[in-house]
C-alpha cells in the first residue's frame, strides 16, 4: 500500500469547488490548522497548473503554433512577456487572463508576441521562475538562476541528492546547457512513500510550453532526472531570509485569495484584456459588446466612479473602442432590451511614467529615478543587464520615496552592466503596469 505524505490542491477552474472537495478551505489543512509555508506553496502553485480553461477561438499563439479553439487545456500559458504582455498572478489576476479567453477579440488571440519578446507568444502568460516564484509568495519573480545558495540565504543544496530526501516546496533547478543559455525550475509538490517510509514516487509540477506540465515520477526516474544535466535539489529552510525583501505579503499582488477563487465571466461584454484590468493613460480600451445569450442590447454605459462619461445607444454587437485621458476606475455596463443591467466589467485607467537622470550613469555612483504616478503606486524599480539576464535587481520603492516622487538605486546595482533596463512597475487593485527605458552606464 502506498501512503501519501501530502494531499494538498486544486483541480479545474472551479477552485473553491475543489477546496471543498480536499475537505479545506485555501490556506488551511483538513485538520484547521494552518499550513506550513510548504504546503501553502503547492497549494498556489496549483491554482495555475491546474487551471482548466477553453479557447473560444483560433488565433491564441503559442510556442510554433496556436492554441486548437474548442480544446480544453490546463495549466496557464507559457509565455516570457517581459514588460511587454502581462504575466498572469504578478500584472493580473487569474480571472483576468480567462475573461479574456472566453472573448474572441481579446488580445491573447489578437496580438502575438513572437518576434518582439524572446520567449514569448501569448500575451498572457507565465514562465518556469514566475511560476515558482509566485508559489513561493513573492511579490515579484526571481529568475531561475538565482533560487539557489549561490545567490539567495535560507536556502540549502538538498543531501543526499534523490528522491528519498526530497519533499514538498523544494526547487529542482537545471543550469544553462551552454554559456548564456537558458536556465529552468521546477517545484517539487508531492512526496509519495511506502509504509515502510520509503519514497516511492515524487511529483514535480513546472511551466513549460505550452502550458504547465505535472509529472508523477517513480523514484528511480526522478533520480535519473536530477542526475541529467548537472540538476541540483534545493531546499528553501529560511523562506523569509530566502524571499529578503520580495514578500507577497508586501504588495496587492500576487492575489491568492482572488486567483483560487471561481469567477464568474461577463456573458454580455468583456474588455480586450479581459475584466478586472488596469491600463495606460490614453491606451484604448475596446469593449466587446457579445451579448452571448440574445437578450438585445438598448445601450452601453461607460461610468467613471458614479459619474457617467459616455451612453451609447443601441449599439450592437460587436468592438466600441474608447480612450480615456483622466485616471481613475472605471466601468462598462450594458443596459439591455427589457431594462436589466448586465455584470459590469472593471477596469482602471493609470498614469505610470519616470524620467532617467539622462542617457548615461557613472559606474559606481548612486542615481535618482522621477516618478510620475496617477491611480497607481509605484512599487518596484527592476532593473536588468541587457548582457546577462541573470544579472537583475528590484529596488523596493517606498512610501517616503511616493511622497518625494524619486527612488535613488544603489550604486552596486550597475556594477557589472554596461546597458541596463530600467523597468517601474506600479500596481493597484486592478493589478500592474510596467513601462521600460534603458541606460548606459559609463566608467
Amino acid at each position: 500500500m502506498l501512503m501519501r505524505t501530502l494531499t494538498v490542491g486544486f483541480c479545474s477552474l472551479h477552485l473553491i469547488a475543489a477546496a471543498a472537495a480536499v475537505g479545506a478551505p485555501p490556506g488551511e489543512s483538513k485538520t484547521g490548522s494552518p499550513l506550513s509555508w510548504q504546503e501553502q506553496s503547492v497549494q498556489f502553485a496549483r491554482i495555475m497548473s491546474r487551471v482548466k480553461w477553453t479557447p473560444v477561438a483560433d488565433g491564441m499563439p503559442k510556442r510554433g503554433g496556436y492554441f486548437t479553439a474548442g480544446k480544453e487545456y490546463t495549466g496557464v500559458p507559457y509565455s516570457s512577456v517581459k514588460h511587454v504582455g502581462r504575466y498572469i498572478g504578478f500584472d493580473v489576476f487569474l480571472k483576468t487572463f480567462l475573461a479574456a479567453v472566453e472573448n474572441p477579440k481579446s488580445v491573447i488571440y489578437t496580438e502575438n508576441l513572437y518576434g518582439k519578446v524572446s520567449n514569448a507568444e501569448c500575451y498572457y502568460g507565465k514562465v518556469c521562475s514566475s511560476y515558482t516564484s509566485y508559489a513561493l509568495q513573492c511579490g515579484i519573480w526571481y529568475v531561475s538562476k538565482v533560487h539557489g545558495p549561490r545567490s539567495r540565504e535560507g536556502v540549502t543544496i538538498v543531501e543526499p541528492q534523490s528522491a528519498q530526501a526530497a519533499s514538498p516546496g523544494d526547487v529542482i533547478y537545471t543550469p544553462p546547457a551552454k554559456k548564456n543559455g537558458g536556465s529552468h525550475v521546477e517545484l517539487v509538490t508531492e512526496v509519495v512513500r511506502s509504509e515502510d517510509g520509503r519514497v516511492t514516487h515524487v511529483r514535480v509540477e513546472e511551466s513549460r510550453p505550452q502550458t504547465t506540465k505535472n509529472t508523477l515520477r517513480s523514484a528511480k526516474a526522478f533520480d535519473s532526472h536530477l542526475n541529467s544535466r548537472s540538476r541540483e535539489l534545493y531546499r528553501i529552510t529560511n523562506l523569509d531570509a530566502w524571499r529578503g525583501g520580495n514578500k507577497a505579503e508586501s504588495f496587492l499582488f500576487p492575489n491568492y485569495q482572488d486567483d483560487s477563487a471561481t469567477p464568474q465571466i461577463n456573458r454580455v461584454l468583456l474588455l480586450d484584456r479581459g475584466d478586472w484590468v488596469p491600463y495606460h493613460k490614453a491606451q484604448p480600451v475596446k469593449v466587446n459588446v457579445m451579448d452571448r445569450d440574445n437578450q438585445g442590447v438598448r445601450k452601453l454605459v461607460i461610468k467613471r466612479g458614479d459619474t457617467v462619461v459616455e451612453q451609447i445607444k443601441n449599439p450592437g454587437t460587436g468592438v466600441v473602442e474608447r480612450s480615456f485621458d483622466t485616471c481613475g476606475d472605471y466601468t462598462a455596463q450594458c443596459v439591455m432590451k427589457d431594462g436589466s443591467l448586465s455584470q459590469a466589467c472593471e477596469f482602471s485607467v493609470c498614469e505610470l511614467d519616470f524620467r532617467l537622470p539622462s542617457t548615461q550613469i557613472t559606474r559606481g555612483e548612486p542615481w535618482q529615478i522621477e516618478l510620475t504616478t496617477d491611480n497607481m503606486n509605484a512599487i518596484i524599480v527592476y532593473l536588468k543587464n541587457s548582457a546577462d539576464g541573470h544579472d537583475e535587481h528590484n529596488v523596493f520603492i517606498t512610501e517616503k520615496d511616493r511622497k518625494a516622487g524619486n527612488v535613488t538605486i544603489p550604486a552596486d546595482v550597475t556594477q557589472h552592466a554596461n546597458k541596463m533596463q530600467v523597468w517601474v512597475i506600479g500596481e493597484n487593485r486592478y493589478g500592474r503596469l510596467k513601462k521600460r527605458q534603458d541606460i548606459r552606464v559609463t566608467d
